[in-house]
């Protein structure tokens, strides 16, 4: 058995072996033992940072639109629940996702009726003054959203178990309490936000879910009487479109016919990586064309209906805004007599059809198609004016 003396001969040389080059301490060049000097200290003693464990950093994601007719094009996501209704993160992290994704500009809407994590018999319990505090993510997003330069809108859900009503989102409410007040009466509910100013959204009119305010499974979606009274009011300025993955066609027939403003939100609870994964494209996405960066711009842009809808590689919008949309995005030009060039100079999703013929146009690329003799426009199949009514774009003589 060894001795103590030879043990501590071995991790003597093991310690210098360790210290030394490789070469040396298989004996290729001899070296001359180090001089003896007070022990250091074992590295275990010593943190470590494992620097490559650490998520790489990626640049926020970058959309390119250009202007149209004046207007700047922000991107933004208007229906998304934190831990204070039923999502599953912070306001702060919503702030964060939406900065990583690209987006201009969002507004938490947590619903007033559905707060399972503090509602009676919840896991948690809100500080004194707070239990009836219904701007209460927007107190705790907003100092983040000026952080990263995010224009956050305060907004709540209006949540009915019954459809009729169904479900809307306030926004721009200058103060959601005295709307969470009238709890009882959803009517009230919506004048109390109209009369603050709010723009009042009709979410998901499609969604089957009869018991939470959705329709019955299989059920055509229809514009109810109670829907008309609504709308009547003054108390409807705009409808999704696209919530999440639903898409409802009739939505834009229904918003052409009434002039009311065309949405595709996420409608958002779990964490963004565990719904959509990191920068998704096909992402929900509502393009607003304001004059400037200002919540003020924003809203009167919500009003003016300059909105346009964009999800899963398809665009929805009116005529009057996907067609100055696409000749901002779009540079054409003839060049042959039967030759037209066409550049995609956005990262909007188009494809285009023209004399039969179907041609995909990513972002930054150019392409040359045939235009036969009296062909004297294209149409943009993946940009929908209408159910079923792809955009259609003259071409010049």
């Amino acid at each position: 058995m060894s001795t103590r003396r030879e043990f501590l001969k071995h991790s003597a040389f093991l310690g210098a072996a360790a210290m030394a080059p490789v070469s040396a301490v298989f004996g290729t060049n001899p070296v001359k033992p180090p001089k003896a000097t007070s022990a250091p200290k074992p590295a275990s003693t010593y943190t470590v940072r494992l620097a490559s464990l650490r998520k790489p950093s990626l640049p926020p994601r970058q959309i390119t639109i250009p202007d149209v007719e004046g207007f700047k094009v922000f991107k933004g996501d208007f229906h998304i629940h934190t831990l204070f209704s039923d999502g599953s993160v912070m306001p702060r992290d919503r702030v964060r996702e939406a900065v990583s994704n690209g987006l201009d500009v969002i507004s938490i809407t947590d619903h007033i009726e559905y707060r399972p994590y503090f509602s009676k018999g919840g896991q948690w319990k809100l500080a004194d003054g707070q239990a009836d505090n219904f701007n209460l993510w927007y107190d705790i997003a907003k100092p983040e959203a000026e952080k990263h330069n995010l224009l956050l809108i305060r907004g709540a859900e209006i949540t009915k178990s019954t459809m009729p009503p169904g479900h809307f989102n306030a926004l721009f409410a200058e103060d959601v309490n005295p709307i969470a007040a009238v709890v009882d009466d959803w009517r009230k509910m919506l004048q109390v936000a109209a009369d603050q100013g709010a723009f009042l959204l009709w979410n998901h009119p499609g969604w089957e879910a009869p018991n939470s305010g959705g329709i019955e499974k299989g059920a055509p979606l229809v514009f109810t009487d109670a829907h008309t009274e609504i709308y009547k009011k003054g108390l409807m300025h705009g409808i999704e479109i696209v919530n999440g993955s639903e898409y409802y066609p009739v939505v834009g027939n229904w918003c052409n016919e009434r002039n009311l403003a065309i949405f595709a939100n996420s409608d958002i609870h779990a964490s963004e990586l565990d719904t959509y994964g990191i920068q998704n494209p096909l992402r929900p996405v509502t393009l607003v064309l304001a004059k400037e960066r200002t919540l003020e711009s924003i809203r009167e842009a919500f009003f003016a209906k300059r909105t346009i809808a964009w999800a899963a590689n398809m665009i929805w919008g009116s005529q009057s805004w996907l067609s100055p949309l696409f000749n901002a995005s779009v540079n054409m030009k003839a060049v042959t007599p039967g030759t037209l060039e066409l550049t995609n100079t956005s990262s909007l999703p188009i494809t285009v059809s023209i004399g039969g013929s179907t041609v995909n146009l990513p972002k930054d690329t150019t392409c040359q198609v045939f235009r036969s003799p009296g062909v004297k426009s294209i149409t943009v199949t993946n940009w929908l004016t209408g159910m079923n009514k792809p955009l259609g774009v003259s071409l010049s003589a």
